[in-house]
């Protein structure tokens, strides 16, 4: 990172710049149809404890048993991160009270993760990139919920999500700005959805987060930080960094004393407020689980699951830039889910890449965020799309037309060339006819025409007033190339 973006990161107070300082623990629910340690659903959205099994209960004389499918996608999303896979990993009993954790207990991974470290490349929209290390990854049962909104008296609990299979990802503390986090853990969900290891969807509570800031004066040694726990939006998590440095900033400028706590984030006020005292790993009586042998893994193993891996976002955008010529830009908004990629690769096809990405970025997205929908509801699917684009390059509609049509089949579907077809939206190729309105604009528009002659630039708006003239059915070249003749533009 350069020192300019470093800079650009520091906060202003009254004393003077200060640097935030930001480490991240990901939530990660896995992506598996039984939960980490019994064969309960894991599917969301089940009347409250429908999902549930004796095990996940903590019923007594139940055991857990431990679910493959899960220590699989735990590995491949490490390795999708770069990391290193522990061959002997052990599982732990980590303890403490809540009332939606019915073991008393939390299985989980401490001193030995399945995962070590690895790292998370970010590229910003802006150009600016950044590597982000990864401390570990270690699996662990979640716990229940606990719905207060149900009785004016009393709380109740749903162990729907009691056992299912979490990844804890924990960052370095590498991220300096509310930016940064946003996009790295935009990029961390990218990667497991890739994977399909993760699902991703923050508002189901599959993905949260826990937010470690700090601040300091540049170059000095690290502050002491608050946790900010169980945040469940992107936009959230900005909005919470940024304002628990800015809380931080001000006690430490008027001579407080920052007290390691976890806090929360209240989305309605903008703020976070205190919770409770920061847990120290004692606090937990973390020993290893006595139902549980240790985790050994072969190198066979983890290389079969590693040549199974998806082509991953950094590769993709790699190639995108290689093998089609785009931009950065354009390749980080098209990798930026699977979907989108591999729809720009259908559409790309045999055509030109770089018109493909235009049109998939701004026609189809843009459309697609106006209506609130996703890629895999797009009403024009990739093929609809390529015919336009052939259409295009056939000559046979303009790029005014084109965009007509892609309404069309936005609204009513069809295949473009027989809409087209129908339609009478074929491209005006008559030099006659063309000539005409030409002839007609001009003769309209005498100053105008002078003032061409000068600054040949305005040709561009006569060539609008005879598209429009024609209703954008003329060869917008062949426009062009009549009225620089008739003007004498060279």
């Amino acid at each position: 990172m350069d020192a300019k973006t470093e800079k650009d990161n520091l906060i202003e107070g009254e004393t003077g710049p200060w640097e935030v300082v930001i480490g991240v623990e990901v939530h990660a629910q896995v992506t598996s149809n039984a939960k980490l340690f019994s064969g309960a659903s894991t599917e969301f959205g089940g009347e409250p404890n429908s999902h549930v099994s004796l095990v996940d209960a903590a019923m007594p004389g139940m055991l857990p048993v431990i679910n493959e499918r899960c220590i699989a996608q735990a590995i491949r999303t490490g390795l999708g991160l770069k990391a290193k896979i522990n061959l002997n990993s052990v599982f732990d009993r980590k303890n403490y009270f809540y009332p939606d954790l019915p073991q008393g207990y939390q299985i989980s991974q401490y001193k030995s993760p399945i995962v070590g470290e690895g790292e998370v490349i970010v590229d910003l929209l802006s150009g600016e990139r950044f590597t982000v290390g990864i401390e570990r990854l270690h699996l662990e049962q979640d716990a229940g919920k606990s719905l207060h909104d149900q009785h004016p008296l009393y709380s109740y609990v749903d162990l729907n999500r009691s056992g299912v299979a979490l990844m804890e990802i924990v960052s370095k503390p590498d991220l300096r700005s509310s930016e940064q986090t946003r996009a790295y853990i935009g990029k961390l969900r990218t990667i497991m959805r890739y994977l399909g290891t993760c699902d991703g969807n923050m508002e189901e509570g599959s993905l949260r987060a826990d937010i470690n800031v700090s601040v300091r004066k540049p170059g000095a040694a690290l502050g002491i930080r608050c946790e900010i726990k169980n945040v469940n939006s992107i936009r959230f998590i900005g909005q919470a960094i940024e304002h628990e440095a800015r809380r931080q900033i001000e006690i430490l400028e008027e001579g407080g004393t920052i007290h390691q706590e976890t806090r929360l984030f209240d989305a309605k006020l903008g703020e976070t407020r205190s919770m409770r005292s920061k847990e120290e790993a004692h606090d937990y009586r973390y020993f290893p689980d006595p139902d549980l042998l240790p985790l050994e893994l072969t190198k066979e193993y983890v290389e079969s699951l590693k040549a199974d891996l998806p082509e991953l976002p950094d590769e993709k955008r790699a190639r995108f830039i290689a093998d089609y010529g785009l931009s950065p830009y354009d390749a980080d908004v098209l990798i930026a889910e699977k979907e989108s990629a591999d729809y720009f690769e259908a559409v790309a096809k045999r055509r030109d890449a770089k018109q493909a990405a235009n049109w998939v970025i701004n026609e189809l997205f843009g459309r697609l965020n106006k209506e609130g929908r996703n890629i895999v509801d797009s009403p024009v699917s990739a093929d609809q799309l390529g015919g336009i684009l052939d259409l295009i390059k056939e000559g046979t509609i303009s790029g005014k037309i084109a965009k007509d049509l892609f309404d069309i089949v936005w609204s009513e579907g069809g295949d473009p060339a027989a809409i087209v077809q129908a339609r009478g939206l074929t491209q005006v190729t008559d030099m006659g006819a063309i000539e005409t309105a030409v002839d007609q604009v001009l003769a309209a528009n005498p100053e105008k025409a002078e003032q061409a002659r000068a600054k040949p630039t305005l040709v561009g708006w006569f060539v609008g007033q005879v598209m429009k003239a024609t209703g954008g059915k003329a060869s917008p070249q062949a426009v062009n190339d009549l009225l620089k003749a008739k003007l004498g533009i060279a």
